[in-house]
């Protein structure tokens, strides 16, 4: 356990593709599973111990969406078709180390995350739950976040600043569009405080998932959610829309919507707004101006 190997010289005397994660065998009842967590990331893959006490191992396909197709259905269907999972991790160039058999577990086998494909784009990717059953794991990394069984919705500071975790999030430093968004987000809770309003961001993490949600403002004393964006421009206001209603859905009592934006949005994108029952509100000369309420409980005029 744990002795490096030459791959080359392993698939000379086992069979197996000779590149790639996922390597069935011709000539043996296996199939070979590699891992490299140094080299694995720039791909999308993320392998690693979940909290849940099993492997947690990304299938194979560098661009677009991962299908259960050739490696990962060999993977699915290993104990139907009497073949061993064996995993090997790769340590440099050419060599790898045998880190032990698992097989797949019957119970939720596989699921779904997002990451980035070879070529930078998102697109989501396969994640086979593995239970090991001769294997030393003391060199192979764990997860930093495990899908959770349970949705789970709690209270956050907004100075806290989380940002959604995702695997597709952007890699590059703060955009400038991000910065606006925050000083936005600072004013107007500022402007609320102000006002006596209890202010604070939901941390939503979803059944099924390992990453959580972060709305932007939630107004606990009017029970409002707000999702800001640095302009009014109609695809910002799209997407403002579709994370509201995301978030909305976990939230209870029900919370009203509202989209924070810097500038007065086109008559057409508040009456898109209206009719979905969010309002719109954006920074004035006096403070703060809205549109008129979906729902007449709330009043942001300063």
């Amino acid at each position: 356990m744990g002795q490096e190997l030459n791959r080359q010289a392993m698939h000379a005397q086992y069979g197996g593709r000779r590149y790639g994660g996922i390597s069935p065998s011709r000539s043996s009842p296996i199939v070979m599973l590699f891992t490299d967590h140094s080299k694995g990331r720039q791909h999308g893959y993320s392998d690693g111990w979940g909290a849940d006490g099993l492997y947690h191992y990304t299938g194979e396909g560098q661009q677009g969406d991962q299908e259960m197709v050739q490696g990962n259905k060999t993977i699915l269907n290993h104990v139907a078709d009497g073949r061993a999972l064996h995993l090997f991790e790769g340590i440099r160039t050419g060599v790898v180390a045998y880190r032990g058999e698992f097989e797949l577990e019957t119970e939720d086998p596989w699921y779904r995350i997002e990451a980035r494909d070879t070529l930078g784009e998102p697109r989501t990717v396969i994640m086979f739950r593995l239970r090991p059953l001769l294997v030393s794991s003391s060199r192979l990394p764990k997860l930093e976040h495990t899908p959770i069984a349970k949705t789970v919705v709690r209270d956050v500071d907004v100075e806290q600043h989380h940002t959604e975790r995702s695997e597709v999030t952007s890699r590059s430093n703060p955009t400038v569009a991000e910065r606006r968004e925050a000083f936005l987000v600072a004013n107007y809770e500022a402007h609320l405080r102000a006002r006596g309003h209890a202010v604070i961001r939901k941390e939503i993490t979803p059944a099924g998932e390992r990453n959580a949600l972060y709305t932007d403002l939630f107004d606990a004393t009017a029970n409002v959610l707000v999702e800001a964006k640095a302009n009014a421009t109609r695809e910002a206001i799209r997407m403002a829309i579709g994370q509201l209603f995301d978030y909305q859905r976990f939230l209870n009592p029900t919370p009203s919507l509202a989209i924070l934006v810097p500038t007065q949005p086109r008559k057409d994108l508040q009456d898109l707004c209206a009719a979905l029952a969010i309002q719109t509100i954006w920074p004035s000369s006096s403070g703060y101006q809205a549109s008129e309420p979906p729902r007449a409980a709330w009043e942001h005029r300063a």
